[in-house]
């Protein structure tokens, strides 16, 4: 039962500019995105919905402005795993419980990761660069977005797969990284494709491999790690769409509804493809689920690489 002032609040929504709050850096591979849904709410809502980047923590800055927001409808979160999947893992403190801080609203869509090098760098698949990460132990600089991220997480994947052993060097974002592999100031960088799709095409970075069971559309070119000797490898990042928990299961719904519509839409069609972003949807329950089923895969793999905050 939604109480009286939730249900006016409901019936009156959305009266002013919503706020979509990306907890990681602008024009990274997580905004990028967002901005695109938030422009298609603003013109189905008929209120602006302003994305706002609070970032820090891997995600768990901008989660706990979220989770401590009134669910009122007026604070959405657009984020990759790490604040609704695998920071409880690594964070002694989480300001905020994963489980019981959000109500899903819906998993947007999925996308590989790509492994990328500086084309100096004498490797040209996922197996010549492990050849040479084992002759070079440690020698080989990776930018990742930040320690216990996506991308370090299936570097650590990777790297106990292949008994190689590489140096991490965490970025605030997405873009970052990707600047100084094509300058040369560090050799590889592991991130969803979308922040990547620029210098890969222009051939800036060379792709090595992509992390998801099927080649990227995008990309087909760039074999799956799967296929380049590691049967079964998968990591992939995802878009989730959340608000705090409690708000009004009608406002919850008429967004997942929007956002379906979009999904499905010649538009966001255009969008995941020039963002090699694979089409989710579905309910919040369809979400649920999903976060579910990444808190078993990833946890043992966290504590086995004991990755602690």
């Amino acid at each position: 039962i939604i109480p009286v002032s939730c249900a006016a609040t409901a019936l009156d929504w959305p009266s002013r500019p919503i706020t979509m709050v990306v907890p990681f850096g602008a024009g990274g591979s997580v905004d990028i995105p967002a901005r695109r849904l938030a422009a298609e709410l603003t013109l189905k809502l008929a209120q602006q919905v302003i994305v706002e980047n609070r970032f820090g923590a891997n995600g768990n800055i901008g989660g706990a402005y979220v989770a401590k927001s009134n669910p009122d409808g007026y604070t959405l979160m657009f984020t990759p795993p790490g604040p609704l999947t695998t920071n409880r893992f690594m964070y002694k403190n989480v300001p905020f419980d994963s489980d019981r801080a959000f109500a899903p609203i819906i998993l947007l869509a999925k996308s590989p990761l790509v492994l990328a090098a500086n084309p100096k760098l004498p490797v040209r698949n996922l197996q010549e660069l492990i050849s040479y990460a084992k002759a070079n132990p440690g020698k080989l600089s990776i930018g990742t977005p930040g320690i216990g991220s996506q991308g370090h997480l299936t570097m650590e994947l990777l790297q106990k797969s292949s008994g190689t052993h590489m140096t991490y060097v965490p970025y605030r974002g997405a873009a970052g990284s990707s600047a100084d592999v094509i300058a040369g100031q560090i050799d590889l960088s592991v991130n969803f494709t979308p922040a990547m799709i620029g210098p890969l095409q222009n051939g800036s970075l060379r792709g090595l491999a992509v992390t998801t069971l099927q080649r990227s559309k995008q990309f087909p070119d760039i074999p799956t790690v799967s296929e380049s000797g590691f049967p079964g490898f998968e990591a992939v990042a995802s878009y989730s769409v959340v608000a705090p928990a409690g708000t009004p299961q009608d406002i919850i719904l008429t967004l997942n509804r929007f956002i379906n519509e979009y999904i499905e839409s010649d538009l966001g069609k255009r969008h995941f493809e020039m963002g090699d972003m694979q089409a989710a949807g579905g309910t919040p329950e369809d979400l649920q689920r999903f976060i579910a089923g990444e808190v078993a895969k990833w946890g043992p793999i966290i504590k086995s690489a004991g990755i602690n905050m």
